[in-house]
């Protein structure tokens, strides 16, 4: 899988953010999506012209961030 096939940034689209190729659907939506709960059938239903493949890209391309080193620490609590 290369994310790169399914996600773009374009400065003219949404400031440039990372989006899903063709549309204006950013990374960031389909994150906060999953993490308020959806699943992947309700993101489906609500925006069909997404494709299996398109979320698999988005855990790619943070895979890759998080190899990279692209993540924030997290603090230890006491």
């Amino acid at each position: 899988m290369n994310w790169r096939d399914h996600i773009v940034s374009d400065k003219e689209i949404l400031l440039g953010k990372p989006t899903i190729k063709g549309t204006r659907i950013s990374v960031e939506l389909i994150l906060d999506l999953l993490s308020s709960g959806w699943t992947e059938e309700m993101i489906f239903e609500s925006y069909p012209n997404l494709k299996s493949e398109d979320l698999k890209a988005v855990f790619s391309y943070l895979k890759e961030g998080i190899e990279q080193e692209m993540y924030f620490p997290i603090p230890k609590i006491a």
